[in-house]
């Protein structure tokens, strides 16, 4: 089984659901990813995963310019699944928000919602091409599960319909000098990080926020970070401190 795994060096994402003796026949997409950009052939081996059933080690039976079939042979990993993070961010530039929600996807979250702030730059986005970036992330990070990317929408009408036993972690751009404060805490289990745009939280969404009984309102330290490079960080402080590294 190692031996195989150790050859079987492509990921793929498949929407077909997934079990041992399963065939998956390719969309023209991935067929021509497989044999016309990476060259396998009849044979070849690579791992499937559709972000529900774990991983699978799948062998190429057939191979065209336009189509192809894969067997599922055994399961190689069972669906892992992150802890219950939300990740909530305002749209910046495209590259750069190509960045947050592909390093989410990395870090481990749960859901991925861009949202629409008083000073966001951008008034829409393609989920669709969020999402995708979000799989061919979780297709190079070797994860099993793949976090829905939401529809933009304004951040007042999320609050409103918040599940309060969904603590918010607010990151403050206002508080840029004081010491990182999030606590690591066990009765709470289901969580959300915010983080703002280019131009910050205005001081309206700053005082509204700091009044909300499920928000937790925290630095990341002394100098004022970029919006991607803040996302980043509030996730890998998370993590560290109530997350499962």
């Amino acid at each position: 089984m190692v031996s195989l795994m150790r050859k079987a060096k492509i990921r793929l994402y498949v929407e077909q659901p997934l079990a041992d003796g399963q065939s998956l026949t390719l969309s023209r997409d991935q067929a021509h990813y497989l044999f016309g950009v990476m060259r396998q052939r009849v044979g070849g081996q690579i791992l499937v995963f559709n972000g529900r059933d774990g991983e699978y080690l799948a062998e190429i039976v057939e191979a065209g310019k336009r189509s192809g079939v894969l067997y599922c042979r055994q399961q190689t990993r069972v669906l892992q699944m992150p802890p219950d993070l939300w990740l909530l961010f305002a749209p910046i530039k495209k590259v750069r928000t190509d960045f947050i929600v592909e390093k989410a996807a990395e870090l481990g979250v749960a859901r991925i919602f861009p949202v629409q702030t008083r000073f966001t730059n951008s008034d829409r986005v393609r989920q669709d091409r969020l999402q995708a970036h979000v799989i061919e992330a979780t297709e190079q990070c070797g994860g099993t599960f793949v976090p829905p990317v939401e529809d933009l929408q304004p951040l007042d009408k999320l609050l409103e319909k918040w599940p309060q036993d969904r603590q918010v972690v607010f990151c403050d751009e206002s508080l840029v000098g004081c010491k990182a404060n999030l606590i690591a805490t066990s009765d709470i289990q289901k969580w959300a990080i915010l983080v703002g745009p280019e131009g910050g939280f205005s001081d309206e969404e700053r005082k509204r926020l700091a009044h909300l009984p499920y928000v937790t309102t925290i630095s990341l330290g002394p100098r004022i970070l970029r919006a991607d490079t803040a996302a980043v960080a509030a996730l890998a402080l998370w993590h560290s401190t109530l997350g499962d590294w």
